[in-house]
């Protein structure tokens, strides 16, 4: 059964992201065609955790480590704009939708609140299916994009057991300068959809 809007916003109240709005069509990333965040490389803008900041998924600290470096990585590369706030993707299946229906991904403008904590809230929507190949342990996978639509992150699982986010900032390659002050992006429109919405 597809989850309501009103259903995903109580499932992600506790994780400190408030849902504002469903937007209409397909959620546009800042990737080059055929790439994924994942395959992604420095020269088309992906920036990686430090490596102080990818824990294996039975470390402890795990949650603090990933919570500290999501929004280090969420200030540092402009996912929050001055009310904090950002899309939130899903795919279609995940909310209990038709495979064969489009969009299938599915954004939220959410906004960040005092007190979040992606990992320690064990939200199931933001659990990794994947990380359940290695731990009954909650390990958070999932994606966001700036409202600007100029940049995106994916927290996600690894091969090796790890988990880590990635930013995705096409505009910021051989620049030193991220975040807001940014310049130079032909990534997407200011709404992050698909112009055919």
């Amino acid at each position: 059964m597809t989850l309501t809007d009103t259903e995903i916003a109580e499932l992600l109240a506790p994780a400190g992201f408030q849902v504002l709005e469903r937007l209409p069509g397909e959620v546009r990333f800042p990737l080059r065609p055929h790439h994924s965040a994942a395959s992604s490389r420095s020269e088309h803008g992906r920036f990686d955790a430090r490596p102080d900041e990818v824990p294996d998924l039975d470390d402890p600290d795990m949650a603090e480590k990933v919570n500290a470096s999501w929004y280090r990585m969420a200030t540092e590369y402009g996912l929050l704009d001055a009310d904090r706030e950002f899309l939130l993707a899903f795919g279609r299946v995940r909310l209990g939708g038709d495979p064969d229906e489009e969009p299938w991904t599915v954004g939220f403008r959410v906004r960040l609140l005092d007190g979040w904590d992606v990992v320690g809230s064990e939200v199931e929507l933001l659990r990794s299916g994947f990380a359940t190949l290695f731990t009954p342990r909650f390990v958070p996978e999932f994606t966001v994009v700036s409202l600007d639509g100029l940049m995106m992150m994916s927290t996600t699982v690894w091969g090796d057991g790890t988990v880590s986010t990635i930013a995705i900032r096409p505009d910021a390659v051989g620049s030193d300068v991220v975040g807001p002050d940014a310049v130079g992006s032909d990534a997407v429109g200011p709404d992050a959809v698909s112009p055919d919405a």
